[in-house]
């Protein structure tokens, strides 16, 4: 049985890495697939469990290559995502989660229709703008040009199958809950995992 991949984007602020990291601590099942990116390490990261640090000449290589499901330039930087390590998770049933933006989630859906799509919007643009702020990494002219970026994000919500607000973290987080609840007890799923007993039930 086959795990269910999971695509997760929002803008910038909006609080998407937080939300899945409280999501996956709690639920075995859960991965969240680690990107390789050429940005730089912020304080406090560490390679190999927020990003696979690498210079633009080696992401460029992969690119050639073919080793990422999908790649994307944001904020000068490159993204990608490895596609053996995230088949590797699903083919032993684990489930994946992709934190990616709008153009890495068109990617992946036109490579793997099955995917599951979900996006997380901020309550309002002055709460991203504070929460941008409360950061206490960039500047305000580095702020603004992410809000310019975010509202191009966030113009892709329709792209997507479920939409969450992150106004109140513990809401938003039941919600995100929610959706992989029930996608777990899909009728695809639940016969397969199920089989045995659905055999003695129908003898």
């Amino acid at each position: 049985m086959k795990g269910t991949l999971f695509i997760v984007s929002a803008p910038s602020g909006a609080g998407k890495t937080s939300l899945l990291k409280e999501l996956v601590s709690a639920d075995p099942l859960l991965n969240v697939s680690v990107s390789h990116t050429t940005r730089a390490k912020r304080s406090g990261e560490e390679s190999g469990k927020d990003y696979h640090f690498i210079d633009e000449t080696d992401f460029v290589q992969m690119i050639g290559e073919g080793a990422f499901l999908e790649h994307a330039q944001v904020f000068d930087n490159y993204y990608g995502t490895s596609e053996v390590a995230m088949r590797e998770w699903l083919d032993i049933g684990q489930d994946v989660v992709l934190e990616i933006d709008w153009q890495g989630a068109r990617q992946v859906r036109n490579s793997m229709p099955d995917a599951v799509s979900i996006f997380i919007l901020p309550p309002s643009p002055q709460a991203l703008h504070d929460r941008l702020s409360a950061r206490g990494q960039d500047s305000e002219e580095v702020i603004k040009r992410r809000m310019r970026d975010a509202k191009k994000e966030m113009s892709h919500y329709a792209e997507y199958d479920y939409l969450v607000v992150n106004d109140d973290f513990s809401s938003a987080l039941k919600e995100l809950n929610a959706i992989v609840s029930a996608l777990r007890l899909r009728q695809s799923i639940q016969s397969d995992k199920l089989r045995y007993k659905l055999s003695a039930l129908l003898a």
